[in-house]
């Protein structure tokens, strides 16, 4: 564990316990639409944990919904509508979410390894909250989150020297794991606040090591 340079998290699932909220917030602002297609986007959601919401809301309204109903609003223009809604509802939310164990001692006992959120989240709104929260200071690498995609985070902040190889990212997500493999950073998917039902079968099928909680990695590093 001490060889690595840098200390990759995802946000949602892993440092936040923010999942649920964000399929509720998602439930509240498509009340206007066909249920049916809801609950098809609300899936789709849950399986592509990682990618934005401007990804998931597009995909929405190309792919989903003209199946279920005809939509007479100008795509583009509820496309931004649904945007701004979700993430005032979303916002209020994640100021109440609980915040996973023991950062300030996994900080203290990883003090020369900067740690990095790359979320699909928005960033505006991580960095506000995480400044709510009093833990933007353990994350001396940066709150980094969407428009942008993870891969596109990471390749950048690599190049300005704010993530440094080895690296160890710690993920919820199919999506996670594809993007550490990727760019051949070490992985462990985190399972407790995962809204991946598949998880088990998919760590297994892939010999990926599992942690429960962000805190697991504290016996990690003090056994080394």
């Amino acid at each position: 564990m001490n060889k690595y340079k840098s200390i990759i998290f995802d946000c949602d699932g892993v440092i936040l316990n923010s999942n649920k909220i964000k399929t509720e917030s998602f439930r509240k602002i498509m009340i206007q639409f066909d249920q049916s297609a809801v609950k098809e986007f609300i899936n789709y959601h849950k399986n592509n944990g990682g990618l934005s919401r401007y990804i998931k809301l597009d995909y929405f309204l190309t792919n989903i919904l003209p199946k279920y109903s005809k939509c007479h609003r100008n795509k583009d223009s509820l496309l931004l509508s649904l945007i701004k809604n979700y993430g005032k509802e979303c916002k209020e939310s994640l100021f109440k979410s609980d915040v996973a164990n023991d950062l300030e001692k996994l900080k203290y006992i990883t003090p020369n390894i900067p740690w990095t959120i790359v979320s699909g989240g928005d960033q505006k709104e991580l960095r506000d909250v995480f400044k709510y929260k009093k833990i933007d200071r353990y994350f001396n690498g940066g709150i980094f989150g969407s428009p942008d995609k993870k891969i596109d985070i990471i390749k950048r902040e690599s190049l300005n020297g704010l993530i440094n190889y080895p690296a160890l990212f710690l993920g919820d997500s199919k999506l996670d794991h594809q993007v550490a493999k990727k760019l051949n950073i070490d992985f462990l998917f985190v399972t407790k606040w995962t809204d991946f039902n598949e998880f088990n079968f998919y760590c297994e099928a892939n010999s990926i090591d599992m942690i429960s909680s962000v805190s697991d990695l504290i016996d990690i590093f003090q056994n080394v």
